[in-house]
């Protein structure tokens, strides 16, 4: 019985001094959580403030005057100030009805230093750190060095410099600021050395290789940087490897894994890829299935890949694509062909079915046009093969694109197709444009070895006052050539773009300067010509001109040209009959990078002039690019002139000469040609 009493008492003094702990502990709390009574606060003060302003916290605070402050508003209160990363402390006083808050700032950045960064400029540095917050004026938190040295680290690595090394120095200045020092020792570029491709049977590892942007030290890497190792470089390698397999056959191709090692000393980069290759297959045959909006006779002659043939990933995403383009041209925008493989391990085959869903057939609610600042918008909207209220047609999106960059009025135009909001047949078209200038004025003096002192100045707008039309008032004088002319172009002087130019000049040659023969024109005239558009990419000309010509013998002239003048006289009225053909397909006018531009015109006196002749001439101009940023241009001329109608002479002043610049390279100006005593 007296163990038993024993036992409770013992077990009691337990509880009561568990129970005296907590309540204990309880008080505890309770006095640091209510350190104030409850109080409306009629006014809120902020002490410590050096930088940062009063109206700053204000509007941080998650209270204000008339609002009742307790235990849970304070709480409140000292989260949202901690929040901002202003402050380093904060504590809550009372005084009445006062709310008093004391802050201690975070010191700022005054000055961010870099020193060792030879292969990335500090510029660069400083910016990227920008991106994180860290920048001089902001406030400094020591928890982010670490994350300004693992960004420095990242930069480096992304360089293939892996033994960086990054030590951070903090020192405070007066005004509650401090000075950051970066020391960067960076190292040496870490280079491949060796790129291992394990389970090839088919192709030859120097075969695959070639597949492959990244590889190891040659004579070009200090350019290409090909042995500079980066995630992103491998990942497009290998998917061009996984190309080079699934576009012959290998269906069942697969990357197993990929390690990527790096040496001890961090300077050499080891890669391995492990591969399956798997059978090669057949195509067994080819099949379209869903919802055949449009006959099949109009899509087969789409499908690139054929039964018997070897399957090829880049042929059935081909035909996929070309599908779903035809479906948009048909109105078909949101159109969605999926290709389904059905491969037969055992006969190593594959049958190919284009599922085919078009959706909705979409209509064009409205065409925007946006950026186009000095142009009107119909000046745009007349460049437009889309229409309005029509089914929406990929290709005349695409081709309105491209005749709004064939004016020459905008450097860049973009096209994007929104839907319509509240509906799943609607699309609004946006261009979005950038206005190039259009207009030029220009006066300059040069010096060339055919012209010797040149003078020139010109007035010209392509796009005058934003109405498309084009204006030109230019002078040029050389040695041996002086030029006045004034032009004038209404590109759609009708709604259906027929065109009308209208042009002004005088000219005044010495042909002995110009290396053809001793002798001097004046030349004046006119002519007015229009231009009818006979389809997308084809115009014909059609032009009726005047000009007076007088040609004077010089000191030193041939007989040629003495007995010329002799003959036929030294003024030659002609009028001109001009007609001329156009093809065009320039992605552009200003800098093509592809398409061809060909030139027909024929150049007729026609009956009435004081000589009868004609002129016929080609021109045909191509644009290959080769790069991204480099394009071939290939130009050839041909032309001819002969008289017609009983004249016997051809005039000496219409002869044709090559030669120079622009022509001929290694050839003085005009120096091929005819050639007189």
């Amino acid at each position: 019985m007296t163990s038993l009493r024993g036992t409770r008492f013992l077990v009691m003094k337990r509880l009561i001094g568990r129970l005296f702990w907590a309540v204990a502990l309880g008080l505890l709390f309770t006095v640091r959580a209510y350190a104030f009574t409850p109080f409306v606060v009629k006014d809120i003060r902020v002490e410590g403030l050096k930088r940062i302003s009063q109206g700053t916290v204000f509007n941080y605070l998650p209270l204000k005057i008339g609002d009742r402050m307790d235990d849970m508003r304070s709480a409140e209160v000292i989260r949202a100030l901690f929040k901002t990363g202003f402050f380093k402390d904060v504590s809550l006083e009372r005084d009445g009805g006062a709310l008093i808050i004391v802050v201690s700032e975070r010191p700022a950045i005054a000055d961010i230093k870099l020193s060792g960064n030879k292969d990335i400029e500090t510029k660069k540095l400083k910016k990227s750190l920008k991106g994180i917050g860290f920048a001089e004026g902001q406030v400094f938190d020591r928890s982010t060095l670490e994350k300004v040295e693992q960004e420095l680290r990242q930069l480096y690595f992304n360089r293939g410099k892996y033994g960086v090394r990054i030590k951070t120095t903090v020192t405070p200045l007066p005004r509650n600021r401090v000075g950051i020092a970066i020391k960067i020792s960076e190292g040496e570029a870490a280079k491949i050395r060796r790129i291992n491709i394990v389970g090839n049977h088919a192709y030859s590892e120097k075969t695959l290789l070639k597949q492959f942007k990244l590889g190891t030290p040659n004579l070009l890497s200090f350019y290409t940087k090909n042995d500079r190792y980066s995630k992103q470089k491998l990942s497009g390698d290998l998917e061009r490897l996984r190309s080079l397999y699934m576009d012959r056959g290998y269906i069942n191709f697969n990357i197993d894994s990929t390690q990527v090692s790096l040496s001890p000393d961090k300077k050499d980069i080891y890669i391995t890829v492990n591969i399956t290759e798997g059978h090669r297959y057949t195509v067994k045959a080819v099949r379209l299935a869903g919802d055949l909006v449009l006959k099949p006779s109009r899509l087969f002659p789409l499908v690139s890949i054929r039964k018997g043939d070897i399957f090829s990933r880049k042929a059935a995403s081909d035909t996929a694509n070309a599908i779903s383009d035809k479906l948009g041209d048909a109105g078909y925008a949101f159109a969605n062909v999926n290709t389904i493989p059905d491969i037969d391990k055992k006969d190593r085959a594959v049958t190919l079915t284009f599922y085919v869903d078009p959706g909705k057939r979409t209509y064009v609610r409205r065409i925007n046009f946006s950026g186009n600042v000095k142009t009107k918008d119909e000046v745009l909207r007349r460049e437009m093969r889309q229409m309005e209220a029509a089914p929406i047609s990929t290709e005349k999106v695409k081709l309105s694109r491209s005749r709004l960059e064939r004016l020459g009025f905008f450097s860049h135009v973009n096209v994007k197709t929104k839907p319509v909001p509240g509906t799943t047949d609607q699309v609004d078209v946006d261009y979005k444009v950038t206005e190039r200038p259009s207009g030029s004025l220009m006066a300059g003096v040069g010096f060339s070895q055919t012209g010797g002192l040149l003078l020139n100045a010109s007035v010209s707008q392509n796009n005058f006052l934003g109405t498309g039309n084009r204006v030109s008032v230019a002078f040029n004088n050389s040695s041996y050539n002086t030029l006045y002319s004034v032009d004038y172009t209404n590109p759609y002087y009708t709604i259906n773009g027929v065109s009308r130019s209208f042009s002004g000049f005088y000219r005044k040659t010495d042909a002995a300067q110009a290396n053809l023969a001793n002798y001097t024109t004046d030349v004046g005239g006119g002519s007015v010509t229009f231009g009818i558009p006979v389809s997308e990419y084809d115009r014909v000309r059609l032009g009726l001109g005047g000009n007076r010509t007088t040609i004077r013998p010089g000191f030193f002239a041939s007989t040629q040209v003495r007995d010329f003048i002799a003959r036929n006289g030294g003024t030659y009225n002609t009028l001109n009959l001009t007609t001329g053909w156009i093809h065009d397909t320039r992605n552009r006018a200003v800098f093509p990078d592809s398409g061809v531009r060909r030139t027909l015109n024929l150049d007729l006196a026609i009956p009435g002039s004081t000589s009868k002749y004609y002129r016929l001439s080609f021109r045909d101009q191509r644009y290959i690019p080769l790069t991204r940023h480099i394009t071939f241009s290939l130009t050839g001329d041909v032309a001819y002139g002969d008289t017609y109608i009983g004249n016997k002479e051809y005039p000496i002043f219409q002869n044709f000469f090559a030669g120079g610049i622009g022509s001929v390279r290694g050839y003085r100006d005009n120096t091929l040609g005819p050639l007189d005593s």
